[in-house]
């Protein structure tokens, strides 16, 4: 079970320390991780013993194995080669479609948890009243970003798609204003420029939006509004795609439900112009 969902299920039978010490957990995961349980308890000014009474609360024997799952959860510390082994190891002998198959459904089975529609109707929002939307993404995650980027258009917003290095990203962004958006990108670590690209969003005044994986609340810095869910597999595996591929679709259709007249003509004047184009 996901540290971020036991902290839910817990949060009734939580005292006023706990959850200050929550706060500061779901603030900075990686620092907790990565750090003691006197090291936590002093960053917020509670006795260390809370540290180890939460950690019981949470269904943790000890703060040291309730540190290691935070470090499981929260910190990426593999390569891709060895993910891809670790994967095929624990499918070796299994039907591999039916196991991913199962993977994805188990995932995506779980994004309630993590999502409501409330908090996509939210986000949606602000994607809708946006003079432009800029697009940041690395790695695989472009791949969402050139999806986004094409979905938007198809409902006649402004999108911009960041790529490049520091001097592309800083002429692609000279135009941002306050009446704008940026969308980010990130999944098992933060990505170069991220910090810079919300950081500048920020100063200007732009509302900021992230999808991300586990690894959402230790972005820094923290984004406006985020939507962060595991995806399938395990931390150490191979990790697909479909989880936040869902979310986005969910906040293509809410954008398209907000004003659903004007986004199927919108929709409809594009599949005109496409026949002329194509003609």
């Amino acid at each position: 079970m996901s540290i971020v969902v036991r902290m839910k299920d817990a949060a009734g039978r939580l005292t006023p320390s706990e959850r200050k010490m929550v706060q500061e957990i779901v603030a900075k995961p990686r620092d907790a991780a990565l750090g003691t349980a006197a090291d936590l308890a002093q960053s917020i000014g509670v006795h260390e013993a809370t540290a180890s009474r939460l950690a019981r609360k949470l269904g943790f024997d000890s703060y040291a194995g309730f540190r290691a799952a935070l470090r499981d959860e929260f910190i990426a510390r593999t390569d891709p080669a060895v993910r891809v082994r670790n994967t095929l190891e624990e499918t070796r002998g299994a039907d591999l479609i039916a196991e991913l198959v199962a993977q994805e459904t188990a995932a995506l089975g779980a994004l309630p948890e993590y999502l409501s529609i409330e908090r996509i109707a939210q986000i949606a929002d602000a994607l809708h009243s946006a003079r432009k939307i800029f697009i940041f993404a690395r790695g695989n995650a472009e791949t969402l970003a050139v999806m986004m980027e094409r979905r938007l258009r198809r409902f006649g917003m402004s999108v911009v798609r960041l790529r490049g290095d520091g001097r592309d990203l800083a002429e692609q962004m000279v135009e941002l204003t306050s009446a704008d958006t940026v969308l980010a990108f990130a999944f098992r670590r933060q990505p170069r420029h991220y910090g810079a690209v919300v950081e500048y969003a920020q100063l200007r005044g732009a509302a900021t939006i992230a999808i991300a994986g586990t690894v959402g609340p230790t972005l820094s810095p923290a984004v406006d509004h985020l939507l962060s869910a595991p995806r399938s597999g395990g931390r150490e595996g191979f990790q697909s795609l479909i989880v936040p591929m869902t979310i986005c679709n969910a906040l293509v259709l809410q954008l398209a439900r907000r004003d659903e007249n004007r986004s199927l003509r919108v929709l409809e004047s594009l599949g005109e112009l496409i026949k002329r184009f194509d003609a």
